[in-house]
This record gives structure tokens, C-alpha cells and sequence, in this order.
């Protein structure tokens, strides 16, 4: 049994007058509103009210237990009030952080619309590519892609990006078009990192993930600065499709994706 629903429900029984109007007032039926009296006499060993036909009244131990818990029942209400209130029409500061691209080119021109709907919030937004502490650096909020690593903070899925090889036409008439992943192991790539090293780039083929090694002339942590230099013709790059898709703010010109 709720304590605290049957309570309530003891509370409005007195206030209403009556079990049906009772029941009315909190959508249950009246023989629910009775037994839940009914349940809550049985775990305090008392009869709170005396049931005729024609009338309900408080026994003696009754009203000492209106008295008490009438109090507590309003501040809960109370309490469930105020949160609700605070979510219709919420104030304060909001600071997040979000990837660099992420948030130049879908984060930012979200906020104008965020902030007719909320104006009474302000955001501060941390844009870096860097993983952050977000409970040390005192950030409500982070923007991730990728798979969340394990970690006791919150987190909700909210969408889905595919990952694109992309080139321009003129890196593709110079170099010629790759058909098969492994290709891409001889061709220049621009690749998301700040130095070279081992650059794995993952495809799914089947059962079995397949891994190439890529290289090339270009290693930046900007992806729409890869994403720039892959537009003129510098090399293949590997892009979200947020980023380099049909629907991005930027496109490779005219290039192709294989």
C-alpha cells in the first residue's frame, strides 16, 4: 500500500464530505476511495471514520490523525507544485558543452529557437573537441558522439549519424574512385587526429569488422576544416553525415561518397 496515495485520499475524503465526491475530485471509483481508507485504518490498528448510510464522520483517533496529516499532505502538494511550476517556465543558466562542429552548425542555430520557447535561460556553451570533466569543470550538460564510454552520469540517445568516405571530383579523377575499403590504404586522406600515427578507419562487412590503416597529408582535431580541405581536393575523408552529408551545412562539392 502507498502511505502517503492513502493518505491523500483520507484528506479529501474529509474535505469533499464524502467518499463519492472524493472520488470524483481524484478520479477513483468510491469503492476504491474505501478501501484505501479501509487499508490504511488496518496499518494504523484505528478506525478513523464511522460509515452509515447517511452519513461519514472523524472518530476521536480520526480527527487527532486529520489534524496531523493534513499538513504533511499540503506540503507535499505544495512541494509537487513548486518542481511543476519550475519545469513550465525555467530560469537560471544552462552550460553545456559540444564538439566544435556539432556545435557551429546544428547547436548554435538551435538556440535562437530554444530561447523563444525558454527566454528565461541563459546558455553558456564550452565548444571543444576535448573529452571534459562535467562534473569537476561545473557543466550541466554534454554533447557526444560516438559510444558512451561506462560512467555513472545520465546520458540519452538522441540521434543517429552514419559515418561517409567522401572526395571531390577532382581528387577522384586524379586519383581514381576506391571500391573496396582496403583501397583506401593507398590513397591520401585527411584524418581527424592532431598528429600522425596508426589511423584506423573501421568498416562493417559482414560479420567481420574491416580495419584499413590510412595515411596522408593532412591531421586535424576541426572537422569542417577536413572537411574544407577534402573539398579541394586534397584527399578522401572520412565524415559523419551531419558533417559532410546531404543535409549538412557544408558539402564536399559535388564529390561523391562510396
Amino acid at each position: 500500500m502507498d502511505k502517503l496515495a492513502a493518505m491523500q485520499v483520507f484528506v479529501k475524503v474529509i474535505e469533499a464530505g464524502g467518499l463519492s465526491a472524493a472520488g470524483r475530485a481524484l478520479g477513483l471509483a468510491p469503492s476504491s476511495v474505501s478501501r484505501r481508507i479501509s487499508e490504511l485504518e488496518d496499518l494504523l490498528g484505528a478506525t478513523l471514520l464511522r460509515r452509515t448510510t447517511r452519513k461519514l464522520s472523524l472518530t476521536e483517533a480520526g480527527e487527532t490523525y486529520y489534524e496531523q496529516v493534513r499538513e504533511i499532505v499540503q506540503a507535499v502538494e505544495e512541494a509537487d507544485l513548486s518542481v511543476t511550476e519550475t519545469r513550465a517556465d525555467p530560469s537560471g543558466t544552462l552550460r553545456l558543452t559540444a564538439p566544435t562542429s556539432m556545435a557551429r552548425l546544428h547547436v548554435a542555430p538551435a538556440i535562437a529557437a530554444f530561447h523563444m520557447q525558454y527566454p528565461h535561460v541563459r546558455i553558456v556553451i564550452r565548444v571543444t573537441d576535448r573529452p571534459v570533466d562535467i562534473v569537476g569543470e561545473g557543466l550541466d550538460l554534454a554533447i557526444r558522439i560516438g559510444r558512451l564510454e561506462d560512467s555513472s552520469l545520465m546520458a540519452r540517445k538522441i540521434g543517429e549519424a552514419r559515418r561517409m568516405v567522401c572526395a571531390s571530383p577532382a581528387y577522384l579523377k586524379k586519383a581514381g574512385t576506391p571500391q573496396h575499403p582496403q583501397e583506401l590504404a593507398n590513397h591520401d586522406c585527411v584524418v581527424f587526429r592532431t598528429t600522425p600515427g596508426k589511423n584506423l578507419w573501421e568498416f562493417c562487412a559482414g560479420k567481420e569488422p574491416v580495419r584499413v590503416q590510412v595515411s596522408g597529408p593532412l591531421f586535424c582535431d576541426d572537422g569542417e576544416t577536413l572537411v574544407g580541405a577534402a573539398c579541394a581536393g586534397l584527399g578522401v575523408i572520412l565524415a559523419p553525415e551531419w558533417l559532410a552529408g546531404p543535409g549538412s551545412k557544408r558539402r564536399t562539392a559535388g564529390g561523391g561518397a562510396f
